[in-house]
């Protein structure tokens, strides 16, 4: 039978010192006894301490998941994707208390299968010219990790570049599940997400690592058909069983169980009320233009993830493409916010790593994505601007293999205002902070890069759309009621090439009411079709 392990013995018994991997996404799939436990731990003893923490996705929604360990001397490195919504850990690495390396998600998600081979780590182009790259930045995302050795390395293969993500082994891993029998056997009946649990479990194993899993239920031996085991009982070293399922294991942060987002029950949509015409949704609808039958799309964090799903289900087009979330959500309505990763209605919930297997192999058909900064050469920062270092999430691994790529930003930043009026858009207030500039704080986005494989890229605002050239940006497009001399050429730190078809954007984009945009859609479709 596996053993069951209370959660305050575990922290008592990992050394001081110990590499330990995390498994979650955003607010979903976290072992929050766990790690509370660890947390407490330390604040009582001061061990465990100086833990190296590896982790693929950002795991918080700002109070839960890898923020119980944010004590200074509790861990004294970091080696993972995203800190988005972990504020206190993100205060440690800004505060350079720790050691801090930041490498793309899908990369690390990958690297998991390559450890559990014992590989020596995992080989791909994915980061190259971007701040991963050792001719860069390495990765190394403060200035206390800048004098620390180079993990990642760049090999010639075929005299072709690739970068080589190193192996790290793992002394414990922590992975969720819903049930466990007694032999061990794990279940994820109720978790809104597969993540990459089983790869992780291998990674450990491969290095002699211990397995320890977070359930909610025990369920007698041979309880589980086959198939529904998704981690074996041969992998599993301990369980820790919840006790408050409410505080220590929610689904996700608004509900402690919606069988909606563990695909158990569908729910109409076509009576879900659209949301309002604001800043986000005009750079929405306008993204949502670049939309092609067929397509498989990815949706990144921010305003892709909160408005093109809610859109393109307003317009009424849903069926005619399929959207992805990079945390393996195929299908459906995301949610967005900070419940970014899971989707009402999902027609498939595959593992974390195998979608990136597509990101990276066939390569996204259209991406809508963030953008923070914005330079002259098309080249892209989501990862660290003005105090906050961020991460780069999936966004490398997805953005560089994608055959079209739409950002969606704001023109401005920090207090921009807006009226959308009678079909045209009026600046109330400018933002403070100018987006595109002549210098990045990092890039996460090569524009060279892009350009040299002659990329279709494109940059949606509120006010101009732009498309990357090897040349450079070329300003396309720009809304009703905006004047190039007075609300856009001022607020840039460059001027870009000005397109001698420069056209005013689509003014169905700032109705308020539906843009009409499934009969578009439906033509495309058509023609398409005609054309094959």
């Amino acid at each position: 039978m596996v053993k069951s392990i209370k959660a305050s013995d575990l922290a008592c018994e990992i050394p001081n010192g110990s590499t330990i991997a995390l498994v979650g996404f955003g607010g979903m799939g976290q072992c929050d006894k766990i790690l509370r436990a660890i947390g407490q731990n330390f604040k009582e003893t001061g061990h465990p301490n100086n833990l190296t923490v590896f982790h693929t996705a950002g795991q918080s929604d700002k109070s839960n998941g890898i923020e119980h360990l944010s004590e200074e001397g509790l861990i004294s490195r970091i080696i993972g994707g995203h800190w988005g919504l972990a504020p206190k850990i993100r205060k440690l690495i800004e505060e350079n208390k720790i050691d801090c390396y930041c490498w793309p998600q899908g990369q690390l998600t990958h690297l998991l299968r390559a450890m559990a081979n014992k590989l020596p780590g995992q080989i791909s182009p994915t980061g190259l010219g971007t701040f991963v790259d050792p001719r860069v930045e390495g990765g190394k995302f403060n200035e206390r990790t800048k004098a620390k050795e180079d993990l990642i390395q760049v090999v010639l293969i075929n005299n072709e570049e690739f970068l080589l993500y190193p192996s790290i082994p793992f002394d414990y891993v922590f992975i969720r599940g819903t049930s466990i029998d007694e032999n061990g056997n794990i279940t994820t009946e109720e978790e809104p997400l597969k993540l990459e649990i089983l790869s992780a479990a291998h990674a450990a194993k491969a290095y002699g690592g211990k397995v320890i899993a977070q359930v909610k239920y025990l369920a007698k031996k041979e309880s589980f058909h086959p198939k529904d085991v998704v981690v074996p009982g041969y992998l599993v070293d301990a369980f820790v069983l919840v006790e408050v399922p409410e505080i220590e294991h929610r689904q996700v942060p608004s509900s402690v169980y919606d069988p909606v987002f563990s695909g158990d029950i569908r729910t109409p949509t076509q009576d879900l009320a659209p949301i309002p015409l604001d800043i986000r949704k005009v750079i929405g609808r306008r993204a949502v233009q670049e939309l092609t039958p067929s397509a498989v799309v990815n949706l990144g964090i921010g305003i892709p993830g909160d408005v093109i799903g809610p859109i393109t289900n307003e317009e009424e087009i849903n069926e005619h493409f399929t959207l992805t979330l990079e945390s393996g959500t195929v299908g459906g309505i995301p949610i967005g916010a900070n419940e970014f990763g899971i989707a009402r209605n999902p027609d498939a919930i595959l593992d974390h790593e195998y979608l990136f297997d597509y990101y990276h192999g066939a390569g996204i058909d259209i991406t809508f994505m963030g953008a923070a900064e914005v330079d002259q050469f098309g080249n892209v920062n989501v990862s660290k601007f003005g105090k906050r270092t961020v991460g780069c999430g999936g966004f490398i691994d997805i953005t560089q293999s994608a055959k079209k790529v739409v950002f969606c930003t704001t023109f401005t930043g920090g207090g921009l205002n807006v009226s959308i009026e009678n079909g045209k858009l009026c600046i109330l207030q400018e933002g403070k902070v100018k987006k595109f500039k002549n210098h990045l704080n990092q890039i996460t986005f090569s524009g060279k890069y892009a350009a040299d494989y002659s990329k279709n890229v494109i940059y949606v605002t509120e006010r101009a759309v732009f498309n990357l050239t090897k040349e450079g940006l070329v300003l396309t497009e720009i809304a009703p009621g905006i004047d190039l001399a007075t609300d856009i050429l001022p607020h840039m730190d460059f001027k870009p090439i000005i397109s001698p078809h420069l056209k005013t954007m689509d003014y169905r984009i700032f109705w308020k009411e539906s843009m009409s945009f499934k009969f578009d859609f439906i033509q495309k479709k058509d023609i398409q079709t005609n054309l094959v």
